[in-house]
């Protein structure tokens, strides 16, 4: 496919169109009426990392916000990056999502912008202005791994990101109400990009550990 050739997405929605409008079982009748996903999944919109290509799900299985490097801002009333903030309180209080996904993966554009600095307009910087986020996480890195290779520093920042965004996403008060009644929980997961694996952070253990291992590696619980 090249940049110009854009009768590829207009085949691609036939198809779409095929699997989900056609036959007897027709998904979007059921979907007309409403959603109901009982997943919340932020993800990176990085464009090789869709949450329901990697998940392989239909329409309605999960609600997605994206954004760059899949963060959380802390809850502040009287900030200004809401968009996220309101997703999230769209998802816990209108859908009634049962649990919460924070996707983050190697390679990140946004983790590395943050680590290893970019030239950004000379205008304006909403880049670097949302990656203060994350800047805690940045300084912890640098410190702690100080003698490791800029990719070793970059997939800790990135790891690092998904906790600081759990810790975030506690800072509202309806998602920490829930999750201490036992009505949400809370998940960190990472997609290895490299040898197409999937880590699940531990509380237990305070780290990543293999949930879905590399093809041709069994996972031994």
């Amino acid at each position: 496919m090249t940049i110009h050739n854009i009768s590829h997405f207009i085949e691609g929605f036939q198809r779409f169109q095929t699997k989900y409008f056609d036959g007897e079982s027709k998904l979007y009748d059921k979907l007309s009426s409403g959603q109901k996903p009982t997943t919340l999944l932020i993800g990176c919109c990085d464009s090789r990392v869709d949450p329901a290509l990697l998940l392989d799900c239909d329409p309605g299985d999960i609600f997605v916000i994206r954004n760059v490097a899949n963060l959380v801002p802390p809850c502040n009333e009287a900030g200004n990056q809401q968009g996220v903030s309101a997703a999230i309180q769209y998802a816990i209080e209108a859908l009634n999502v049962k649990r919460v996904i924070i996707m983050g993966h190697e390679k990140c554009g946004g983790i590395r912008a943050l680590m290893q600095g970019y030239t950004p307009s000379p205008k304006l910087d909403f880049i670097g202005r949302w990656m203060t986020i994350v800047e805690p996480v940045k300084q912890q890195v640098l410190h702690q791994l100080v003698s490791c290779s800029s990719d070793e520093q970059n997939r800790a920042c990135e790891l690092g990101a998904i906790i600081l965004s759990l810790n975030n996403l506690r800072s509202f008060p309806w998602v920490a109400e829930r999750e201490a009644r036992g009505e949400l929980a809370l998940h960190g997961w990472y997609f290895d990009m490299s040898n197409g694996a999937l880590l699940a952070y531990s509380e237990r253990s305070d780290t990543f550990l293999p949930m879905v291992c590399p093809l041709g590696i069994a996972h031994h619980q």
